[in-house]
C-alpha cells in the first residue's frame, strides 16, 4: 500500500512523521492509495482542503487536543487498520461571497462557512433560504452554515444541535444574536441554498470564513452544500465518525 504522510508543524507528529515513512516510505500524494494525516482537526481539514480533487481516501491519526475526526494513534499494523477502515464520504459546502469593492470569492468548507462582525458594533444581516427572506434584520456577532461533520464544532460551541451524518440537513446557527433575541437557528435541508445580505456594510463591516479562509468586508453571500464535490474519511470499525457524533449528543 502506497501511503502519503501530512503531519501537524508540531514536535510529537514530526517524530510520528519521520518513523512512519521511514517503515512505509512517503508516496507523492497524487499517487498514493491512502492520505495519512498526523494532527489534529485543523490539520484534517488542512488536508482535505490539499487534496483538491477527492480521488484519496484519508486516515487520520490523533495528535491533537479534540481530534474528532481522527482515530488514536496506533503505529502497528498501519496498512492493516486502512484496508479493514470504514469509510465515511463527506460533502463540503461551497461559499460565494462579495465584497465592498464587488470582487467574488469563492471557497469550501467541510465545517461551516460564518460571517462575523469585524469591529465592536454587531453585524445586521438579513437572512435568505431558497429564494425567501426568513429574517429582515438578524442583529448578531454573526451567523454560521454547518455540516453534519462540522456540526460539533464552532456550530456547538455557538449551540447549535449536532446533526447525524445521515440527517441530510445543515445547521443554520446564530452567534450571539440580540434580535430577535430568542432565535436559535434553524434546520436547513442540504438541498437548499442559504443567502446572507449585509444590511449596513459601511458601519458595520462583516467578514466571511470557509474553514481557515478568511475574506473582509463582505456585503453579500450566497452558500449550498455541493452535490459534486466529497472527500472519504476512513475510521477503525470501533472508532466510527457516525456513533461518535451519535455519542455526542448525550455528553453534558
Amino acid at each position: 500500500m502506497k501511503l502519503h504522510f501530512h503531519a501537524a508543524k508540531t514536535d510529537k507528529a514530526a517524530k510520528a512523521f519521520e518513523e512512519l515513512s521511514k517503515v512505509h516510505g512517503q508516496a507523492p500524494w497524487t499517487e498514493c492509495d491512502a492520505m495519512v494525516v498526523l494532527g489534529g482537526d485543523g490539520t484534517m481539514l488542512e488536508a482535505l482542503h490539499l487534496n483538491s480533487d477527492g480521488s484519496k481516501p484519508v486516515f487520520g491519526m490523533n495528535f491533537g487536543s479534540v481530534g474528532f475526526l481522527m482515530n488514536p494513534y496506533k503505529p502497528e499494523n498501519l496498512a492493516d487498520r486502512i484496508h479493514k477502515a470504514v469509510s465515511v464520504k463527506i460533502h463540503p459546502l461551497k461559499m460565494r461571497a462579495t465584497d465592498t469593492n464587488n470582487n467574488v470569492h469563492e471557497a469550501i468548507a467541510f465545517n461551516e462557512v460564518a460571517m462575523l462582525r469585524e469591529t465592536r458594533q454587531t453585524a445586521q444581516l438579513k437572512v435568505s433560504v431558497d429564494g425567501v427572506v426568513r429574517i429582515p434584520e438578524l442583529v448578531c456577532d454573526g451567523i454560521l452554515l454547518a455540516t453534519p461533520a462540522g456540526s460539533t464544532a464552532y456550530n456547538l460551541s455557538a449551540h447549535g444541535p449536532i446533526l447525524p451524518l445521515s440527517s441530510n440537513v445543515l445547521a443554520l446557527t446564530p452567534i450571539s444574536a440580540f434580535r430577535p433575541r430568542r432565535w436559535r437557528g434553524a434546520l436547513i435541508p442540504h438541498e437548499h441554498k442559504v443567502h446572507i445580505d449585509v444590511l449596513d456594510g459601511k458601519k458595520r463591516p462583516v467578514s466571511a470564513t470557509a474553514d481557515s479562509a478568511e475574506f473582509r468586508d463582505i456585503i453579500s453571500l450566497d452558500i449550498h452544500q455541493s452535490k459534486s464535490l466529497s472527500r472519504t474519511l476512513l475510521f477503525d470499525a470501533d472508532h466510527h465518525l457516525e456513533e461518535r457524533i451519535l455519542k455526542e449528543q448525550y455528553l453534558s
